[in-house]
């Protein structure tokens, strides 16, 4: 009787048997936490294989990724709303800092991506992008009527558009796609019509070509045309598709076994233990082992539709939406990248390729996700 009485007098909260588990009271999602988990310890275990058996490299990896969930814990404590609340400044803040990169910013390689900061160190500013354009693309059409008019279009393609043009200038293209892509899926979900997606379409196709004439940057239209014709300069810019796919096509069915990896660990295949680790695991442990880590991110991009869906209110459904299919962007462009199947655009593995900031994101969003899901009892106000 008081259970009822609670739930007459308090109807915003819908309780269940999962609210009295120890997981959800940590506001824990135990099927992300453990896939993602499990495909972490298979990025250090290939990453040991990958870089010469370099411990070194898997502890620093090791303590990042502990970083990584460290912040998905504490970000999954925080309710939906809180996110909606600071959608606006935390978008024109990390807006500012893209704008500081191109006067201040730190030159590595040959891209200025890093902003170094006195008691805090270097960080890059895009990183924080793929996390804030999403909250704020999905914070302006909460606040709409849905289906968008046009007027709500335009704005949320500028919204989309700056600090994606802000990281393409940096340069950084592959990171510039993910975070146009990550707003782009909020505005495919908040109801485009189908006359505008065509419209969209042909725009698209119309403009590829004219980018690639008139906007990409030789260097950018070297990795286009070593796409279609990688042997045209076998020892210099296809190098890296040719060697990561003898490497792949080499493991077979089952592999070659830990450590016998041969393009790898004679470094034949460039880039092993980041952009092109996938190469190693398909030399390594063949079709099998990359069908296992496929299906742990099918698992992944699933489950964080099913807590999407689950969602009580607009902007938990958009930004959850947003942050799954992003997941699968990665994947996706990674793979093929790899495969090559698609340009190189310097994207790496989910979870797997070596290194920290874009662990730490991901890390970060799918502890919005478990938020999302463990506060999803809170009805809209």
């Amino acid at each position: 009787m008081s259970e009822l009485m609670r739930r007459a007098i308090h109807p915003r909260f819908e309780l269940g048997t999962q609210e009295r588990t120890l997981a959800w009271r940590l506001h824990i999602d135990i099927p992300l936490l453990i896939s993602a988990l499990t495909v972490c310890c298979l990025g250090l275990f290939v990453l040991y294989s990958a870089s010469g058996e370099d411990m070194d490299t898997v502890v620093r990896q090791s303590i990042r990724l502990g970083i990584g969930f460290v912040a998905m814990l504490i970000i999954a404590q925080i309710p939906p709303r809180t996110f909606r609340y600071w959608a606006t400044p935390a978008f024109a803040v990390v807006t500012v800092l893209l704008v500081l990169v191109l006067f201040f910013g730190t030159v590595v390689n040959g891209a200025q991506r890093w902003l170094s900061v006195p008691g805090v160190g270097a960080f890059q500013p895009s990183e924080l992008m793929k996390l804030s354009l999403p909250v704020m693309a999905a914070w302006y059409f909460s606040k709409v009527v849905l289906p968008p008019r046009w007027h709500d279009i335009v704005i949320s393609l500028i919204i989309i558009g700056v600090p994606s043009f802000l990281i393409a200038t940096q340069p950084d293209l592959g990171t510039s796609i993910l975070v146009g892509m990550s707003g782009l899926i909020v505005l495919f979900f908040a109801g485009l019509s189908w006359r505008i997606l065509s419209m969209a379409g042909l725009l698209t196709v119309i403009a590829i070509p004219l980018m690639y004439l008139f906007v990409l940057e030789p260097y950018q239209r070297r990795r286009v045309d070593t796409l279609f014709n990688p042997e045209a300069d076998p020892l210099g810019a296809g190098w890296n598709i040719i060697q990561s796919t003898i490497a792949m096509g080499s493991g077979g069915l089952m592999g070659k076994g830990w450590l016998n990896g041969t393009q790898s660990r004679l470094d034949f295949l460039p880039e092993s233990s980041t952009d092109f680790i996938l190469a190693v695991i398909g030399e390594e442990f063949g079709l099998f082992g990359i069908v296992v880590l496929l299906s742990l991110y099918v698992f992944i991009v699933g489950r964080g539709l099913f807590i999407s869906w689950q969602a009580k209110e607009t902007f938990s459904r958009l930004l959850g939406v947003s942050l799954s299919l992003t997941f699968c962007i990665y994947v996706i462009v990674n793979m093929g990248m790899v495969s090559g199947i698609l340009p190189v655009v310097g994207v790496p593995l989910p979870l797997v390729s070596y290194g920290g900031t874009s662990a730490i994101t991901l890390l970060a969003g799918f502890g919005i996700l478990m938020s999302i899901h463990t506060h999803r009892r809170l009805l809209p106000h």
